[in-house]
């Protein structure tokens, strides 16, 4: 099994997509990046403490590979923007690739070149490619959430599903 972490705006948003591949066989909202060990959902909404929110998974390379992994990431965000996803504004929100291995980082800068290239979007690909941090786990609350909170879910992925249909179909 490997470990892939992503961040690409709210982690409610970032859950379903990867959980419906085949290979998967977890999905946890957490946080990581930032420099206060164990934050809870409050401090990094704070915006204090240099994380962003994410998603870790666990998949099996056999099934399903980082690279794939890396393709629907692509598909799930704005690579464009810098400061937030979507409605979800500001620094613990920002698009960032977390590698776990080096094998990893050569996947997502090259995908991340072939997209730049593609001229798929007219503003440069700002995606973050960054090591590993420490990731911690979010409140039970969170997981799963589109699950749990179905309606919620759909109003606060709206706006991210609009430009999706737009930009990636």
């Amino acid at each position: 099994m490997e470990r892939a972490i992503f961040a690409g705006g709210c982690f409610w948003c970032m859950v379903q997509p990867f959980e419906e591949q085949k290979g998967i066989l977890s999905v946890r909202s957490g946080y990581t990046g930032g420099h206060v060990p164990n934050p809870t959902y409050e401090q990094v909404c704070s915006k204090t403490t240099g994380h962003t929110e994410a998603v870790e998974i666990i998949f099996n390379p056999k099934v399903i590979s980082y690279h794939d992994l890396v393709e629907l990431y692509w598909a799930q965000t704005d690579p464009t923007d810098a400061f937030g996803q979507f409605e979800d504004r500001g620094n613990n929100y920002r698009p960032v690739i977390y590698y776990v291995t080096e094998a990893q980082k050569e996947i997502a800068e090259h995908s991340k070149a072939i997209l730049q290239a593609s001229g798929r979007f007219e503003q440069p690909i700002v995606t973050r490619i960054e090591p590993a941090a420490p990731f911690y786990l979010a409140e039970e609350r969170h997981q799963g959430f589109y699950r749990k909170n179905p309606q919620r879910y759909a109003q606060s992925s709206a706006i991210r599903h609009d430009f999706l249909e737009e930009n990636w179909q």
